[in-house]
C-alpha cells in the first residue's frame, strides 16, 4: 500500500474524528482528500463524499435519536425539499456540466476546476461560520415555531449546494434551523445530522446510474470514517469542542486557499 494511500485513509478516520468532536465540519474534509490524496475525479469524490457522509452522519444521528435530541418534524420539513433538490442535482445538473465550461485565451476552465473552486468558496462560508462561533441561549424548552416557506426554500438551497460540492452543508442547515425553526443549538446539531443523513444517501442514489461505484473502496473508507465518528464522540467528553471548531475553522480556511490555489495552478 502506497503512502498517499495509507494517509487517504487516515483521513476517513479525521473526518469521522471530526464529526464527532464538534458536531459537524468533517465533511469539508471528504473531497479535497479523495481529489487531492487518492487521485479521483471530482465526479467520482464528491459522489463518494455524499455516501460517505450520508453514512457517518446517520449513526450519528441514530446516537442522537436515543437521547432525544432530535426534532423530527423540523427534520423532515427541511429534508424533503433538500433531498429532492440534491437527487435532481446529482441525477441531471452535474452529468449536464459541460467538461470545458470556458476559456481566455490559452486558459482553459474545465468541470473539473469551476467544481473545486466553487468547493473552495463553501469552504471559506464554512470557515468563516466556524471562527466566528454562535451564541447558544441554551433554552432547551423553548416552543418551537416554523417560517415553513423560508425552511423549503433553505432546504432547496442546501440540496442543490450538496448535490455540486458533496459537503453535507452543516454550517448551512443549523444556522437555518436556529434562526427560521427557533430550535435549541444542541437540538439543532443533532437534527442537522438527521438531514445530512438522509439528503446525502439519497442524493448519491443519483449518482448510481451516472458513474462506476468501487464499492470496495467506499466500504473500508466509510467504515473508518465510522470509526473515527465514535472516537470524536468518546474525546468529546474530555475536549473543548467550541475552541477545537474556531481552529479547525482555520484549518478548513487554510485549505481552501490551497485548493484555489492548486487549480489556478493548473489553469497556467
Amino acid at each position: 500500500m502506497e503512502f498517499l494511500e495509507i494517509l487517504g485513509y487516515f483521513g476517513a478516520l479525521l473526518i469521522g474524528l471530526v464529526l464527532g468532536l464538534i458536531g459537524g465540519g468533517g465533511s469539508i474534509l471528504t473531497v479535497p482528500i479523495l481529489v487531492y490524496i487518492l487521485h479521483f475525479d471530482t465526479d467520482s469524490a464528491t459522489a463518494y463524499s455524499l455516501f460517505v457522509v450520508g453514512t457517518t452522519a446517520l449513526v450519528g444521528a441514530i446516537r442522537n435519536a436515543q437521547k432525544g435530541m432530535v426534532d423530527f418534524k423540523t427534520g423532515v420539513i427541511f429534508a424533503v425539499p433538500a433531498l429532492t433538490a440534491v437527487y435532481l442535482t446529482r441525477s441531471y445538473i452535474v452529468p449536464a456540466i459541460p467538461d470545458t465550461l470556458f476559456t481566455m485565451g490559452d486558459i482553459e476552465v474545465t468541470k473539473k476546476i469551476g467544481i473545486m473552486v466553487f468547493f473552495a468558496l463553501i469552504m471559506l462560508a464554512a470557515s468563516y461560520s466556524m471562527i466566528k462561533g454562535r451564541k447558544d441561549d441554551g433554552d432547551e424548552e423553548k416552543v418551537i415555531q416554523y417560517n415553513y416557506p423560508m425552511i423549503v426554500l433553505e432546504g432547496v438551497v442546501v440540496g442543490v449546494l450538496t448535490g455540486i460540492v458533496g459537503a453535507g452543508g452543516g454550517f448551512l442547515i443549523i444556522p437555518a434551523l436556529v434562526l427560521l425553526a427557533k430550535l435549541p443549538m444542541k437540538k439543532a446539531v443533532a437534527t442537522s445530522l438527521m438531514i445530512i443523513a438522509v439528503k446525502s444517501l439519497f442524493g448519491f442514489l443519483g449518482d448510481v446510474q451516472n458513474i462506476s461505484i468501487d464499492w470496495t473502496f467506499l466500504m473500508i473508507f466509510t467504515s473508518l470514517s465510522v470509526v473515527g465518528i465514535f472516537i470524536g464522540i468518546y474525546l468529546n467528553k474530555f475536549i473543548d469542542g467550541k475552541k477545537l471548531k474556531k481552529s479547525f475553522g482555520f484549518f478548513v480556511l487554510a485549505m481552501a486557499v490551497y485548493i484555489v490555489w492548486m487549480e489556478v495552478k493548473t489553469m497556467m
